[in-house]
């Protein structure tokens, strides 16, 4: 009989699929990764089961114990699907730009999620960084994973994602494009492609309001390029530790407009109902598409899927709202 021990036994070895109509003027073949394969849908199962169970393996959560995480969503479905799975309580810190379909699913899935302000620093007591910090020292038996200076992040993403990309690719990828937010898929995704060909090209996309880009290209930390955006999962006003940004050879900002609409595009013209960090990734595609050749082997990282931002993205309403349509 073919079957599964449990739903964490059905993470991984998403498909990569062709992108057809959305790319009629980009050189190269163009695949997507498509993450919402996974049971929690999103590319986040793949480390979210990592950072369990090297700390279980550490010592650092026991049976019973609270996993604590901050999360925009995804990190904290895996989490709970864990937690579902290995009998743990969960609690996750979330921001009020995040979707309330997110939440609601954190909810269904027996999470408790304690939702903190956007608009504050990361240092701020009320920040969800700050907060979720806060319950880790006052639980007895709890776990904060920590998925921007976790190593377990980009260590999923070494052994897991990289080689199957480069599987699936017969090691033909020339480019691999990913939305950078905790920083762990770009870069334990590129260790492993660059140490197989040092020559394939890695761009981040980043969103306008985040600092990866010109800390990136300059060194400097500059305060002045954070402010708030609607994009969601990518861009940061920290710099997480996860971030290789010597593995990164390019950064690409995509506007929330340009990213909302490329979203749209892949549900209404590929079949592909995808988030928005989705959408950024095929809009700075198309932003660089000058520096591709025809013979090029572009692989999308696709984070998540888009019943996430059925609220959002796909009603017309919030979208007109936001004037990104008429």
């Amino acid at each position: 009989m073919d079957y599964k021990n449990n739903i964490l036994e059905t993470i991984g070895n998403t498909p990569l699929v062709r992108l057809n109509k959305t790319v009629l003027d980009v050189p190269g073949l163009i695949l997507g990764k498509i993450e919402t394969f996974n049971p929690g849908h999103s590319i986040k199962d793949r480390m979210a089961v990592q950072m369990i169970n090297d700390a279980e393996a550490a010592g650092k959560l026991k049976p019973g114990g609270t996993i604590i995480e901050c999360t925009s969503g995804n990190t904290g479905m895996g989490l709970a699907l864990i937690a579902s799975v290995r009998g743990y309580k969960c609690i996750f810190t979330t921001t009020d730009k995040q979707s309330k379909e997110k939440m609601d699913i954190l909810r269904a899935l027996g999470a408790e999620v304690i939702v903190c302000p956007t608009a504050v620093a990361s240092d701020d007591p009320k920040s969800y960084y700050s907060v979720a910090a806060r319950l880790n020292e006052e639980i007895p038996n709890s776990f904060w994973c920590n998925q921007y200076d976790n190593p377990s992040n980009p260590k999923a993403h070494y052994l897991s994602t990289g080689p199957e990309i480069w599987r699936q690719t017969e090691g033909k990828i020339t480019h691999l494009i990913v939305g950078v937010g905790t920083g762990g898929t770009i870069s334990g995704t590129a260790k492993y492609l660059k140490e197989k060909n040092p020559n394939i090209k890695v761009w981040g996309i980043d969103t306008y309001g985040s600092v990866f880009k010109k800390y990136h290209e300059t060194g400097v930390f500059d305060e002045k390029e954070i402010y708030p955006y609607i994009t969601e999962g990518i861009g940061e006003d920290i710099l997480p530790k996860n971030v290789d940004f010597s593995l990164i050879d390019h950064f690409e900002k995509v506007s929330d407009k340009d990213a909302a609409l490329a979203a749209r595009a892949l549900a209404r013209e590929e079949g592909l109902l995808l988030g928005y960090s989705a959408g950024s990734a095929l809009a700075g595609l198309k932003q660089l598409k000058e520096q591709l050749k025809s013979e090029d082997v572009v692989v999308i990282i696709f984070h998540d899927h888009g019943s996430r931002y059925v609220g959002k993205l796909f009603n017309d309403e919030w979208m007109k709202s936001q004037g990104f349509i008429d």
